[in-house]
């Protein structure tokens, strides 16, 4: 007869493979959960996917009970990681933030107007008149901000004010379903209606010719309208700052970045994480891995863009800046103003990528523009030098020394020589730095990372 101390053992053996076959189990379940969700594009906020898997798991802890024959208490074992992995996953399937739209409160510093436009889109529109001492400057300047899909940031705010105490008569607006606009059905979400929504904002300002500022998506958006015929008419001049991929074959290419930023060096970003929450987690995870679609069942636009938050953008805000700057970083928005809508802003990033190419028609353009490239910048140094390859009408390049891609970042005085640098240009005066890279030297300044 075996002495104790084996018989002990042998029971925790027992205990140990018993906990370790269920462990399994519950994982498995999980994984078929997870499948299901795939398979089925999270329809019904996960539930289908999750009764199913809950079937399949209670069938087989079934055929188990059957199989071993087991005294009562013990008959109940099987279906232990039945409903540890259904708990596990029901998580997936309850909203934690309100499903209806909660747009950001009205900001104190600036009334919020929302124009509906002739393309559908009803965007919520900033307005900063012409402040200084100085001479008013007789173009409107209207702001394309970047994301896509992203509300204006505060910091953003600042520095319109700014070049609006330059004398300019500056407007913003924020792309449809970013911000306090209106949201759009997912499949309306695409870069060209991005550009038809800016000759729309053109139209319904009503001023004639305008300037535009676009700022990194923001400054592909107006790439884009840059050749389009239909749309070159309805602007005066054009600052492409830090702009995206313009087309397909840019957003294809890989290559150089700038100098290196505070991406990794920087402290985390502090705050709630909405992918702390398994719902969300499983949401944004499934979708930035393509094995989601934008318009998946599992969770609604509205619901999403709720959930989203401003550290979930992890390092992407330390991308924005130097290296050297990477333990002061300014506080970019409010968590009470910061709007962000993941999904619409990969539908937006895909048909990019999806579209042909726009050089030949860019090749055409007639606009005077200019690039501005900052000297950290976490943007491929290729979707700038396309544009200064193909758009003859490039006037001027500056080569922002000191900042990174967010060039206006209220960091020493990076605001002031960024508008110094774009008021140059609008009013077709000398430039306050050199005009670098040309297109001779493109070449050259992919190869030194300058």
């Amino acid at each position: 007869m075996p002495s104790p101390a084996i018989r002990r053992a042998r029971y925790a053996g027992r205990l140990s493979l018993a906990l370790a076959l269920a462990l399994a189990a519950v994982v498995a379940l999980v994984a078929v959960f997870l499948a299901l969700i795939v398979l089925t594009d999270g329809a019904g906020s996960g539930l289908p996917a999750w009764l199913t898997a809950l079937g399949v798991g209670s069938v087989l802890a079934v055929w188990r009970v059957r199989r071993r024959r087991r005294a009562w208490p013990a008959q109940l074992m099987p279906f232990l990681p039945v409903v540890v992995a259904a708990a596990l996953s029901a998580a997936v399937c309850i909203p934690t933030v309100p499903t209806d739209r909660q747009p950001p409160p009205a900001l104190p510093f600036v009334a919020t107007q929302h124009w509906s436009l002739a393309t559908g889109s009803r965007v919520a529109v900033y307005h900063y008149p012409p402040a200084g001492p100085g001479a008013r400057q007789p173009v409107p300047l209207v702001y394309l901000p970047g994301g896509p899909v992203r509300g204006i940031s505060v910091l953003d705010h600042r520095f319109l004010q700014l070049l609006a105490r330059r004398g300019y008569d500056v407007y913003a607006y924020e792309q449809a379903g970013g911000g306090r606009s209106d949201l759009l059905p997912m499949g309306q979400y695409t870069i060209s209606r991005s550009v038809r929504d800016l000759a729309a904002f053109v139209d319904h300002l009503g001023k004639g010719k305008v300037d535009v500022l676009g700022f990194s998506s923001g400054g592909a958006v107006l790439t884009r309208a840059l050749a389009d015929p239909d749309i070159t008419g309805r602007l005066h001049r054009a600052v492409i700052a830090e702009p995206g991929p313009m087309d397909g074959p840019t957003a294809r290419v890989s290559g150089h970045k700038g100098r290196p930023s505070a991406r990794g060096l920087a402290p985390a970003p502090t705050g709630a994480r909405s992918t702390h929450v398994p719902r969300y987690a499983v949401a944004f995870g499934l979708m930035r891995l393509g094995l989601l679609t934008p318009d998946t069942g599992l969770i609604g636009q509205a619901e999403g863009d709720n959930a989203f938050t401003a550290a979930d953008l992890g390092g992407d805000t330390a991308s924005a800046y130097c290296a050297r700057d990477a333990h002061r970083i300014p506080v970019e928005d409010t968590p009470q103003n910061f709007s962000f809508s993941p999904a619409a802003s990969l539908r937006v990033q895909q048909t990019v990528r999806d579209s042909p190419s726009i050089a030949p028609q860019l090749g055409r353009s007639l606009t005077p523009a200019m690039l501005m490239i900052a000297e950290c910048s976490s943007q491929l140094r290729q979707w700038a030098t396309d544009v200064l390859a193909h758009d003859p009408a490039v006037e001027r390049t500056q080569y922002m020394p000191g900042v990174g891609h967010h060039m206006w970042n209220g960091l020493d005085d990076n605001d002031e020589r960024a508008a110094a640098v774009i008021s140059a240009f609008l009013q077709d005066e000398p430039a306050p730095l050199p005009n670098y890279p040309a297109r001779k030297d493109i070449s050259a300044f992919l190869g030194n990372r300058k």
